[in-house]
């Protein structure tokens, strides 16, 4: 033990099944967890959408609501779920002192606009004036203000008053992996005491989903198991909206605020291989052996996305432990994006919590787990590019 360990004590996660830690451990150890679906919306594409949120129980300020995009409000209310969840919302002066690092994508486009210009442009030649008529007229200055990255971490501040140092990364699952990894690195180097470090996704617009199927990513037939879907037409990736914040400190400052932890951070490695040049399931099982995973049996909470060559490199890396008892749980919850890898780590952290595995999200797939569960791998094999793993114990 060190002073320097890296304690979660807080937690917010919202996906289809529910919002904060207590819903979704129910939800994920039911006797049959099932996922929410919505197979009307985006046909032939199925999504895992958000449940109804009360926004005014995280985000009391109407305008504040209003300048945010659905991705921007998710984000802050899931940060304010973990705020809470982690008795640091009402502290002022912590929350002044306490440093940020979000995971976040490029925002939502104007989808009335851009079906508006293409409509005109099947009867105008002049493309070049169109398009400066319509940044003129039909664009808000504010829509591109609201629509940088960087500003879901500038309204958690706005909101929740946090206002220390603030990063944010970009990268898809990379952008989560990156979050995690630095902000664990700067509590063990004594740079930070007390970090707020998440991501957030919404699904439930169409250029999200184009961002997926350009490159024949999304799932066409009716939603299968992520282990199961690498025959079915399609790409085998099924998206969900979803946001998990977490709150990281020091054991040192958790112990002097006398906060108990979930469960600690250990190491975190990542990589961004040759996927063309080189073996994935080979990088994946390098990344594994640096890991030093214990020779007891261990559970495994993959967010493997069901692309098809990602997810059965991930399958075979993993299953060459046979001491691996593996969960998918984007079967559940659906592709998050870059909140993939902070989710896996809130669930792996909920279940050392509770010292109790998940039973399996998939019969056929996923072995049951026999022992005592001291450590939980948590997996972002990013669907396209980027890879990264960490191991979550015990505080």
């Amino acid at each position: 033990m060190s002073p320097r360990d890296v304690v979660i004590t807080g937690m917010g996660i919202v996906s289809s099944l529910g919002e904060g830690v207590d819903a979704h451990w129910q939800a994920l150890t039911a006797k049959t967890p099932s996922p929410v679906l919505d197979r009307e919306r985006f046909a032939p594409y199925s999504i895992h959408p958000l449940p109804e949120i009360d926004w005014g129980q995280q985000i009391p300020r109407r305008g504040d609501q209003r300048q945010m995009e659905t991705w921007q409000r998710l984000g802050t209310y899931a940060a304010g779920l973990a705020l809470d969840d982690a008795g640091l919302k009402d502290d002022e002066a912590l929350c002044a002192t306490m440093d940020m690092v979000v995971a976040a994508g490029g925002g939502e486009r104007d989808e009335t606009v851009d079906e508006a210009i293409l409509a005109a442009s099947l009867e105008r030649e002049d493309h070049d004036i169109l398009l400066n008529e319509k940044l003129t007229t039909e664009l808000r200055p504010t829509l591109f203000l609201a629509q940088l990255s960087n500003l879901l971490a500038g309204n958690i501040s706005i909101v929740h008053k946090v206002t220390g140092s603030s990063r944010t990364f970009m990268g898809e699952e990379g952008a989560g992996v990156s979050a995690i990894e630095t902000a664990a690195a700067r509590i063990r180097a004594g740079q930070s005491s007390h970090v707020l470090v998440g991501a957030s996704f919404q699904t439930e617009h169409s250029d999200m989903l184009l961002a997926y199927e350009l490159a024949g990513f999304l799932h066409r037939e009716d939603w299968k198991p992520v282990w199961q879907r690498a025959n079915a037409e399609g790409g085998g990736v099924v998206t969900g909206s979803g946001a998990a914040f977490l709150v990281l400190e020091s054991r040192e400052h958790a112990e002097k605020r006398g906060r108990d932890a979930y469960a600690s951070i250990g190491p975190v490695v990542s990589r961004r291989s040759r996927r063309q040049s080189e073996p994935l399931a080979d990088g994946i099982a390098e990344m594994l052996d640096r890991l030093a995973l214990p020779k007891t049996p261990v559970l495994a909470l993959s967010g493997a996305s069901g692309a098809h060559a990602a997810t059965a490199a991930e399958l075979e890396a993993l299953t060459r432990h046979d001491n691996l008892a593996l969960r998918g749980f984007s079967s559940l919850t659906g592709h998050l994006k870059e909140a993939q890898f902070p989710f896996a780590v809130a669930l792996a952290a909920l279940a050392v919590h509770h010292g109790s595995p998940y039973p399996a999200f998939d019969e056929s797939g996923e072995p049951a787990f026999n022992g005592e569960l001291d450590a939980v791998l948590a997996t972002a094999i990013g669907y396209h590019c980027y890879e990264g793993m960490g191991l979550v114990k015990k505080a």
